[in-house]
């Protein structure tokens, strides 16, 4: 339901896996973003694992019950907004394919789905936001997630909303699309792969002379943030909405506590 009374989006914020254990303070300055936007903020107490992890091993039956668990906390909102690329691509695309021998259960899925949404698409496409007030005082390069970029069509749109931040500079990577190496499992059964790309990526971030890396899916920032610290390379790495906030003020992902806001 919408909050009618106000014309606020009733929005449910979903808490990835990786920002809970790693990085509290991108669920922070997400919430912070969404509520300046003008959004009625829920936390759904009874969200879990998108599933992704299990759908892409081949345990189709333990992503479904996940699924089932994500579709059941979010269903009364306007909308599911989350702070990742690849989590939303997993909500977005797989859930429907998850239960196409349930009818019932696929026309939840594909509500949810429509109704879905990566921060700053949602943000950018929807709301039609292209400034959030903030401050930062660096030159910047951008990553492009493979789950994003390919599976949600994300690209402008942060680099729109890092536009309008003062004292940002943005200085494009070369092969800005290409994968970190990541890729979930990829880089535990990949490692000789993985490592490759990733020194490749790290590669391409240095040469632009940027201070601080971005990006919108925290896998991937913890992928170069982790070489990086290993090659004992200066380089700050925030998440998109660390700096969309002007919460990207404490240690930089890989960096000191868990959460600096």
């Amino acid at each position: 339901m919408t909050d009618s009374s106000r014309g606020r989006p009733r929005v449910g914020l979903f808490v990835t896996c990786l920002m809970n254990l790693f990085r509290p303070n991108i669920g922070f300055a997400t919430a912070k973003l969404l509520e300046e936007a003008g959004c009625r903020l829920v936390v759904p107490q009874g969200q879990t694992c998108c599933g992704q992890p299990g759908y892409n091993a081949g345990d189709e039956d333990s992503a479904r019950a996940l699924a089932q668990q994500v579709i059941l906390a979010f269903e009364e909102f306007d909308y599911l907004v989350g702070p990742s690329g690849s989590c939303l691509a997993s909500i977005r695309h797989d859930y429907p394919l998850l239960f196409a021998a349930a009818p019932a259960w696929r026309a939840r899925a594909e509500a949810l789905a429509a109704k879905s949404w990566e921060l700053t698409s949602f943000l950018v496409d929807v709301l039609g936001i292209s400034q959030t007030g903030a401050r930062f005082d660096g030159v910047v390069t951008y990553h492009d997630s493979c789950s994003g970029l390919r599976g949600l069509g994300i690209k402008g749109q942060p680099r729109q909303l890092l536009a309008g931040i003062e004292g940002l500079t943005l200085r494009e990577m070369a092969e800005t699309e290409v994968c970190c190496g990541f890729g979930g499992t990829f880089c535990v059964k990949y490692p000789e792969i993985s490592l490759k790309l990733v020194d490749d990526k790290i590669q391409n971030v240095l040469a632009t002379g940027a201070d601080t890396l971005l990006g919108g899916d925290l896998g991937c920032l913890m992928q170069v943030a982790g070489r990086l610290r290993r090659r004992d390379l200066p380089m700050r790495v925030y998440h998109v909405a660390e700096v969309l906030a002007g919460l990207a003020t404490g240690p930089s992902i890989g960096e000191g506590p868990l959460a600096s806001g």
